[in-house]
């Protein structure tokens, strides 16, 4: 039986439009020309004429963010504390265990933009799909926004989850959950609208904050998640090791036989 892998993550190109004007990610790139005086200079006497066509290494500077591409948010992300007060762990002290465990896909293209998923509604998907939920389960969420990556409507696109249906999830064991949308919580732009009609302040960042009451992880920007099947898949999805962050890049990757 043969195993296949299934990229769910997405490029980080600064050339899309994968978020907010001032955050999008700059890259500046060095090739093998440019950089050829670069590596002679650590070899003294060295000339580019010395080297195979006269070329140095392909390179890159970026300047990004922890929240650019495919990225894992850690419970430091949402609040100072998690867990009813204890200190809240950064993404270099999350629990491996984690991030490589039996995924669940959700089919939620069908709500509409800025819609904030509840409990029922959850119920209702895993019935669909027969599935009966497990701790430390991964949650993908398939939201109208991953077709529009890269477009100009991305950051405003799909729906999002709220503090109700974040805890359904974390009471239940689960600690990892994704969505292929800007952000897990709905689209800021509509929460604004909401926002203005209530001034309720806890409708603001409402998914995130649910941390507070219990640390989860929740993986941000996935790419692709129309190609899996509901379930009977394993999600691999290490973060990036930094110190003290709220946050790491990941190449999610979902694995499954055929």
């Amino acid at each position: 039986m043969a195993r296949k892998f299934v990229d769910i993550s997405v490029t980080l190109d600064p050339s899309l439009n994968s978020d907010p004007d001032i955050m999008i990610p700059e890259i500046d790139y060095f090739t093998h020309q440019e950089t050829a005086d670069e590596l002679c200079s650590f070899f003294p006497g060295l000339t580019r004429d010395d080297l195979p066509g006269g070329e140095g290494w392909a390179i890159e500077k970026v300047h990004i963010s922890t929240h650019n591409g495919t990225h894992v948010d850690a419970p430091w992300h949402y609040h100072s504390t998690m867990n009813g007060g204890e200190r809240a762990i950064a993404i270099d002290e999350v629990p491996l265990e984690w991030f490589h465990q039996p995924g669940v896909k959700l089919d939620f293209r069908h709500f509409e933009d800025g819609y904030v998923v509840s409990p029922d509604d959850i119920v209702t998907e895993l019935k669909r799909i027969g599935h009966d939920l497990q701790p430390l389960n991964i949650i993908l969420a398939n939201t109208a926004a991953g077709a529009r990556y890269g477009h100009d409507d991305y950051v405003s696109r799909g729906c999002g989850f709220g503090r109700d249906a974040t805890l359904w999830f974390t009471e239940r064991g689960v600690r990892v959950v994704g969505t292929d949308g800007w952000s897990w919580d709905a689209p800021f732009i509509h929460t604004k609208t909401r926002w203005e009609e209530t001034q309720d302040p806890s409708i603001i960042w409402e998914g995130h904050k649910a941390g507070m009451e219990q640390g989860y992880c929740q993986i941000e920007k996935l790419g692709n998640l129309e190609a899996l099947p509901d379930t009977g898949f394993t999600v691999s999805c290490f973060p990036v090791k930094i110190k003290d962050a709220s946050a790491g890049w990941t190449r999610a990757v979902a694995i499954f036989d055929e």
